[in-house]
């Protein structure tokens, strides 16, 4: 397994944000989080980051424990909530920026990324003026440039518009592919259902798995 989430359990003054949350990610398949706003979901996506710690509960990624192997999920992309960016800053500065951190990849290869994702890294054009799906297109793009293994996908589809949309569903088919494992939350019942090889539903905190 990829992800192995154990019996996780996690308060937050006095409320019970996550109980007794398992779930498990094989490689190379994708997985999707559904359930309504405050239901845990984005809570457990940083808890497997390692963003969050939970009270109680194991989490494994790529055969790392999370705060005790590592203290950050290895080898992971991730979108959570509206990706951040430098707002005066164009696209792909704050791309070959992010990449300066860990120096494993080059210019060519941000340039190829961007262009995966629909954007055109020629452009000028500051990020603070990018529309809301230029940002997610861009969010993707960090999240994949350094080729990870595991990516955390926290509605990755937030104001795309419908070619948007499309566009994006066929990048992580692509990715998955590749080989990639990707768990994503999302509202769309149609994303949810033309990506995820297995779905599961949050609400108040409790996980369990939908049938296929």
């Amino acid at each position: 397994m990829i992800i192995k989430v154990k019996n996780l359990n996690l308060t937050i003054k006095k409320q019970k944000i996550l109980e007794n949350v398992s779930l498990s990610c094989e490689e190379g398949r994708i997985y999707g989080l559904v359930g309504r706003n405050g239901s845990g979901k984005t809570m457990l996506m940083k808890c497997i980051c390692g963003f969050i710690r939970p009270d109680e509960g194991e989490i494994d990624v790529l055969g790392k424990r999370i705060g005790k192997d590592c203290d950050f999920a290895p080898d992971t992309g991730i979108i959570i909530e509206t990706p951040g960016f430098i707002g005066h800053y164009s696209g792909f500065k704050n791309l070959k920026l992010l990449a300066a951190i860990k120096k494993k990849i080059d210019d060519d290869r941000i340039r190829e990324i961007m262009e995966f994702v629909g954007l055109d890294p020629k452009v000028k054009k500051s990020v603070r003026k990018y529309s809301l799906g230029m940002r997610q297109r861009l969010g993707l793009a960090q999240a994949i440039m350094e080729d990870p293994k595991v990516l955390i996908l926290d509605e990755p589809m937030n104001g795309l518009d419908k070619e948007g949309v499309e566009d994006m569903r066929k990048y992580l088919l692509k990715l998955r592919e590749e080989g990639k494992t990707i768990l994503i939350a999302s509202h769309s019942s149609e994303d949810i259902a033309v990506l995820c090889d297995k779905t599961y539903e949050m609400e108040k905190g409790v996980i369990s798995e939908l049938s296929a």
